[in-house]
């Protein structure tokens, strides 16, 4: 997969995605990231990106011209086809598993970080192909929205991860939290591993597991819940000594 970045900040991509899954998926050729500075589309000698917002208000607004330019100029690029277009903005659909999956079906995507007040609206009109946004609180630019999109996109992508399995059991696979995982020792500090994973049956711990996983979304997300309370009974509170 290809994915290009439009950011004012593109320095800020240099270390978290320089580390661990997204670099190796980088030099393994999975994945193709390439960060641009949208300044690089501007025309005077400030190199403006931004203006005042029509109508008055505080703040200031991304301009159309760059924008459009640095987009029509990557999509001229034809390798990995065209580019999905998608803006970090917090009015935009919040970000989940399913559309990292939706996301990863893709040949390429082409993410812009909003700043400032945001983009004018002729770029969300006749520019994007979607919004997205990753929580209910304020940050000081779209670039590490566009961070988390492309990790959780990355690790879906075949042979990013040393076990392609490792992403359909993770929390969020099926709207539902992981299960407790354990490891050695056995018994630490009086704290034991629950018998069944220590059982080698294989369906019990696989059975035992799906009930952890359904308690625990039960208990802590209540909204992942709601997926899942018509297709199950509801999973026994664990009693907390």
């Amino acid at each position: 997969m290809r994915i290009d970045v439009l950011t004012l900040f593109p320095a800020m991509f240099a270390g978290p995605l320089d580390e661990s899954i997204i670099q190796r998926a980088r030099k393994s050729g999975v994945l193709d990231l390439r960060i641009h500075d949208l300044r690089a589309w501007t025309h005077d000698r400030h190199r403006t990106v931004d203006d005042t917002p029509y109508g008055g208000g505080p703040g200031m607004v991304l301009k159309p011209e760059p924008i459009f330019e640095a987009v029509e100029a990557l999509q001229a690029d034809g390798a990995g086809g065209r580019a999905k277009v998608i803006l970090t903005s917090p009015s935009g659909r919040v970000f989940r598993q399913e559309i990292a999956r939706e996301l990863a079906q893709q040949s390429r995507l082409l993410v812009i970080c909003g700043s400032y007040e945001g983009f004018d609206e002729r770029v969300r009109a006749h520019l994007a192909d979607d919004e997205l946004s990753i929580g209910d609180y304020v940050l000081t630019n779209g670039a590490l929205p566009a961070m988390v999109m492309i990790d959780a996109v990355t690790r879906l992508l075949p042979g990013a991860l040393g076990d392609d399995a490792s992403s359909v059991e993770e929390s969020f696979s099926e709207n539902l939290l992981e299960y407790p995982q354990y490891t050695r020792p056995v018994d630490f500090r009086g704290w034991t591993v629950p018998e069944m994973l220590l059982s080698g049956n294989h369906a019990a711990i696989s059975q035992w597991r799906r009930q952890q996983a359904l308690r625990r979304t039960a208990e802590r997300r209540p909204d992942l819940w709601e997926h899942w309370r018509w297709r199950v009974p509801p999973p026994k509170a664990k009693r907390r000594v």
